[in-house]
């Protein structure tokens, strides 16, 4: 007989083929093998507030009235109440909203154990219900909420949900030194990252239509992700200039949205790149493969941002580099797990758009000799990252003793 798990959490699909992230979801429907699964999720308008995805019970929490129940979903919580300080006066509705909700499914669904994505909110939510009705709960850092949600109340309450957890798991190794260095090292902490689906990101995903549809007759360069601070985005705009010097039909296809896009419009005209940047917003989900495996080199230049956010993971690298992609990423927060300087890919340093003009180049240039490359990037990637790896070692964190 299946154990019952509730999984909560903050970013979840709102509708079918949203382009919100959608690994938890992922994850979600694949630990259906072994659990009974209910996802409590925020309500967002136009969103269902119950339906089954997948073989998963949805259920999405309402916590204000409906048209401004926007706080989460989109742009995620923290994006947003940087975009806006108003969303400020939500967040104590959100937390009511969602405490009371676990425990009313808790009461429905008797659950063996829940799942908590991100230490704050749900950890904090998961941490209070737990001492309510005793059920037990893993919390799951990303890492925006360790490196971007500072100060003593923050970590207070951080430390909390963390202490009275069955189990920890975080999404890469820089995570994990990071709650031992502010935490301290009683917090036993497990390394599981995300997946990606092995079979949906592959080279086979190859589009010509794509370049086709914004008139792509060269090097094709690729960035999705949300456009905030710490993607550092206006670094790839700033090595531009030198790319398109030595490659003149080299264009930059940027996926997403977010706070920055009218400051980074703005930058490539001021730049004199901007008929070499094409600004595509928000692509759906499922799209998404075909525009990995038709570019040439994916390019994340994440940064760390000013307030100490950055990079948890970066399942995006993972994405590209499944789907035959050249890959470059920064040396900051959890992307050393996935790149292999050299090897797999190319790091290089934060904020530093001379080297990574440098980089491109170069590999625009040896991109013969360096095919094998993307083939043992792809390689090493599904052993790691590959759903089902990952789902196993998830459904055995939920197996509590």
């Amino acid at each position: 007989m299946k154990k019952n798990l509730i999984v909560i959490t903050s970013t979840f699909p709102r509708w079918k083929n949203d382009a919100d992230p959608p690994f938890v979801f992922e994850l979600a429907k694949r630990l259906t093998a072994r659990f009974a699964v209910t996802v409590l999720a925020p309500g967002y308008p136009g969103a269902l507030n119950n339906e089954t995805m997948d073989g998963v019970n949805v259920h999405r929490f309402r916590y204000f009235l409906k048209s401004f129940e926007r706080l989460a979903g989109s742009e995620g919580i923290l994006p947003t109440l940087k975009k806006n300080k108003l969303f400020l006066l939500l967040v104590p509705f959100f937390l009511i909203g969602e405490l009371f909700s676990l425990l009313k499914l808790i009461r429905e669904k008797k659950p063996d154990v829940i799942h908590a994505h991100w230490i704050l909110p749900q950890g904090l939510v998961a941490a209070m219900a737990n001492k309510v009705t005793g059920v037990p709960y893993v919390v799951t850092t990303h890492g925006g909420d360790i490196y971007g949600l500072q100060g003593r109340f923050a970590s207070a309450l951080k430390g909390f949900a963390l202490r009275n957890a069955a189990s920890v798991t975080v999404v890469s190794k820089d995570i994990q030194n990071t709650i031992r260095t502010n935490f301290g090292a009683t917090i036993h902490t497990d390394i599981v990252p995300m997946g990606v689906d092995a079979e949906l990101f592959n080279p086979d995903k190859k589009d010509h239509a794509i370049r086709n549809k914004y008139d792509i007759d060269g090097p094709f360069l690729l960035f999705v992700g949300r456009l905030t601070e710490k993607k550092g985005v206006r670094y790839l705009l700033e090595a531009l200039p030198a790319i398109v010097k030595l490659h003149h039909n080299a264009k930059l296809l940027v996926i997403g949205t977010g706070e920055q896009e009218k400051v980074l419009r703005e930058l490539a005209r001021k730049l004199s790149v901007a008929d070499s940047v094409i600004f595509a917003g928000a692509v759906p989900n499922n799209e998404l493969p075909a525009y990995f495996a038709t570019a040439d080199i994916f390019i994340g230049p994440s940064i760390t941002a000013a307030g100490g956010d950055t990079e948890g993971f970066g399942l995006t690298f993972v994405e590209a580099g499944m789907s035959g992609c050249f890959v470059i990423g920064t040396d900051v927060g959890g992307i050393g797990d996935i790149i292999e300087h050299g090897k797999t890919g190319f790091l290089v340093k934060e904020k530093d758009p001379v080297q990574l003009a440098d980089t491109i180049n170069m590999i625009l240039t040896k991109e013969d000799t360096l095919e094998h490359m993307k083939e043992t990037g792809r390689r090493r990637l599904c052993s790691k990252f590959c759903w089902p790896v990952i789902a196993e070692k998830y459904q055995k964190v939920l197996s509590l003793p």
